[in-house]
Parts: structure tokens; C-alpha cells; sequence
């Protein structure tokens, strides 16, 4: 089946490059941080649900092929999305895969009938006390970072922050491939809105999900799971279909 690729242009000018197969209903994959388009589980994934649907896997903005536009800001990024979906028809599904779901879920309250279904894949919340402690200091030294436009160092500091061993990411750091990695190029390594460790009142029960179906599935595959209870995502439309899979490798 044929992958074709194109762009599409973002609200503020920022050109978006994407690759589509399949035909039938749209679905977006929106990748996590650290990825491109081709750097991802999309492009398998993208071959798979192409058998029944139409597949939108692009590049988020400031990586791969795509544009950026400074300043970052998460709600530039739904805007790309936005963009994405009005280019398939204007609805769509959505698939996150960790910051990417946490970025889909996002998009899925802002834009309200145009997400039709959004599947959340590792999507990182945690609203414990000591996660959150450790989150606000990896967004002061990340914002240090950036601002000093040591970007290499923001992407050492995002992987020392889910866990990299600091001897690996040394070695990475001495590899060919270390400037070919997304975030040592773009404006942020890592969705600095829906992120892990953010615990916030747009992810709790009683947000409205505006026109979203409900929630297809979420996957944790952490052994204690970062979202606790099924609560924590529960779309307040009637009726959703959800699915939890704890430990869904």
C-alpha cells in the first residue's frame, strides 16, 4: 500500500510534513518525545491500521522534517493537529503514544467534536507528591537549559528524568547519532505542557471531553501504573467505551 507524503501548514505558518496510508476513517499518530515520524513505532503501526483506515503520521513541530516557530507552546502544537484534522475532512481519531498521548488528550478537549475517538498509549500522569516534587525541579533546570540554548543538555537532563542510566547517556552523548536525535535540534525535548509528573484539573474527572466519543483504550505499562484509577481519564461524555490494560507491555 502506498505511503504518500505531504504538509500541511499550521496556524502560525509552520509547515508540518506528514506521511498518509490507508483509506477509511482518519486517524492521527501523535508520537511521544525524542521522535520524528520515522524514529517512532508509527510507521509500522501506520501499515497496520491501514488495512482499515486512513493514517496521518507526521512530524511534530521541530522535528524530523517539520517547521518551528518560536516561542513553544503546547497549544501550538494542538494547532498542528488541528491543521492535520481539517486536511483529513475535519474529524478525526487520535492515537498518543506517552507525552504524545498526553498531547492527544489535550487536543481531544481543545477541539471538541473534531477528535472523534483517542487511544492513549503509556500516557505518563502521576499525581504522587514526590513525582510532582521531582517534576517541578526538571522543568527549572529544563527551562535553564533552553534558555541558554544548551540543547544537548536538555535532552541529557529528559533522559536522566525517566530513568536513563548516566552512563549511557554519556556514551549516547559521544555517539555519531547524538545530533541526529530530535530534541537536540527543537525548541523543547519533550511537551513541556502535558508532561509526566504534571498533575492537572484537565486530566481529573469532570472536564468535559466535549464532542469526543469516549475514549477507545489506555495502556500503562509501568508495574504500579502511572494513572492509579480509572477515574483519572474518565471522559464525562455518556456512555464511552474504555478500556484500561495495566502491565499491557
Amino acid at each position: 500500500m502506498e505511503t504518500i507524503t505531504s504538509t500541511v501548514t499550521s496556524k502560525d505558518g509552520t509547515r508540518i510534513v506528514y506521511d498518509k496510508i490507508g483509506h477509511g476513517p482518519a486517524v492521527i499518530l501523535v508520537a511521544g518525545a525524542m521522535c520524528s515520524r520515522s524514529f517512532w513505532s508509527g510507521p509500522e503501526l501506520a501499515k497496520l491500521l491501514a488495512r482499515s483506515f486512513t493514517v496521518y503520521n507526521y512530524d511534530r513541530r521541530g522535528r524530523g522534517d517539520s517547521g518551528d516557530t518560536r516561542p513553544y507552546a503546547v497549544a501550538r502544537e494542538i494547532e498542528d493537529i488541528e491543521a492535520l484534522i481539517d486536511e483529513a475532512g475535519g474529524q478525526a481519531s487520535l492515537y498518543g503514544h506517552s507525552s504524545g498521548a498526553a498531547l492527544a488528550l489535550e487536543a481531544a478537549l481543545r477541539l471538541g467534536n473534531k477528535v472523534k475517538k483517542l487511544a492513549m498509549y503509556e500516557v505518563p500522569y502521576n499525581d504522587d507528591a514526590g513525582t510532582q516534587r521531582a517534576w517541578k525541579q526538571y522543568i527549572k533546570q529544563l527551562t535553564e537549559a533552553l534558555a541558554a540554548d544548551r540543547r544537548g543538555d536538555a535532552v541529557a537532563l529528559f533522559m536522566k528524568y525517566v530513568g536513563t542510566p548516566a552512563d549511557q547517556i554519556e556514551a549516547m552523548r559521544h555517539s555519531p547519532a547524538w545530533p541526529m536525535l530530535p530534541g537536540t535540534r527543537q525548541s523543547d525535548p519533550e511537551c513541556a505542557g502535558p508532561h509526566p509528573g504534571r498533575s492537572d484539573a484537565r486530566c481529573r474527572p469532570g472536564r468535559s471531553s466535549a464532542g469526543v466519543d469516549g475514549v477507545l483504550l489506555w495502556v500503562v505499562t509501568c508495574p504500579t501504573g502511572r494513572i492509579r484509577r480509572d477515574d483519572d481519564l474518565r471522559p464525562s461524555t455518556p456512555d464511552p467505551f474504555r478500556s484500561l490494560l495495566q502491565g499491557g507491555g
